[in-house]
């Protein structure tokens, strides 16, 4: 299944979202907070002492109170997150109970792994990284990482701390660009392609993107290509792909192919939704 114009455009949409909000001025406008209205009432508090002329330089910003509202914003943004955190990671684990309960594991067994030093600490890191983002995706990925690490018993603490931290940095552009990479070549880390020669592995993955560079990479080239060298770069720098060479198609947005990685490949699949179509191959 490819990934088309309308997902691509929307993604990038996201991005500059993501990097409005990213900024001290998006922070403060989340809050309801205005900087204008701070100036204009200062203004007017001058205005009506009977103050003429020109202000004196650092005075509007001396009055704006910016130490309180680091404090106030701070505060409140931290009970936010950790209170969206812990309600998607309970609902999250509401349907890994149901699923885990489906595939016939007992209660002892459901218990066990709520009940684990494996989780509270992965759930100390999700705490952790939550404190580090505005965005309310990026927070779901951290309860989806770790509800769907109890669904697979599998919440080793450096890998599930490393998917942590690429959960809150990488964009949704990054996740688009990894679902495309992830559709292309799950195939070949499956246990029978993993025995096969590695040059014999590569070779079969370059011809794939040389068939996906004409036929649907096309779709990542409404900015030259970008957003989507950005996103790859992202994404090597998370360990999830590998660079394995240079395009052998001139119509494409990147001069390399790309290897999905098996950290790629788990951290996708920890991304979906439980009960989703996507289950670890």
């Amino acid at each position: 299944m490819g990934v088309t114009g309308n997902e691509v455009s929307a993604a990038n949409q996201q991005r500059q979202n993501e990097e409005i909000s990213k900024t001290p001025v998006g922070s403060v406008l989340e809050s309801g907070t205005s900087v204008a209205g701070a100036v204009v009432a200062l203004g007017t508090s001058l205005a009506s002492g009977g103050h003429t002329g020109l202000v004196m330089v650092g005075s509007v910003v001396a009055g704006m109170g910016i130490v309180d509202w680091f404090h106030k914003l701070g505060t409140t943004k931290v009970n936010e997150n950790l209170e969206a955190l812990g309600q998607a990671t309970e609902e999250a684990l509401s349907r890994v109970e149901a699923a885990l309960n489906e595939q016939g594991q007992s209660i002892d067994e459901i218990k066990r792994r709520l009940d684990s030093d494996e989780l509270r600490n992965a759930m100390a890191s999700a705490s952790l990284q939550a404190l580090r983002s505005t965005q309310q995706k990026r927070l779901k990925r951290l309860a989806l990482i770790l509800a769907n690490g109890v669904k697979d018993d599998d919440l080793t603490s450096e890998s599930t701390d490393d998917m942590m931290r690429a959960a809150v940095e990488l964009t949704e552009h990054d996740i688009l660009v990894l679902k495309s990479i992830y559709e292309m070549q799950v195939y070949f880390l499956t246990s029978a392609e993993m025995k096969k020669p590695y040059n014999f592995r590569v070779d079969a993955i370059r011809s794939r993107w040389k068939m996906w560079w004409e036929q649907e990479g096309t779709a990542y080239l409404v900015d030259g290509g970008a957003t989507f060298r950005s996103s790859t770069v992202r994404l090597q720098s998370a360990g999830l792909i590998a660079a394995i060479g240079l395009v052998d198609v001139l119509t494409g947005p990147s001069v390399n192919d790309f290897e999905l990685l098996f950290e790629g490949k788990k951290f996708y699949e920890r991304l979906q939704e439980i009960g989703s179509n996507v289950e670890p191959k």
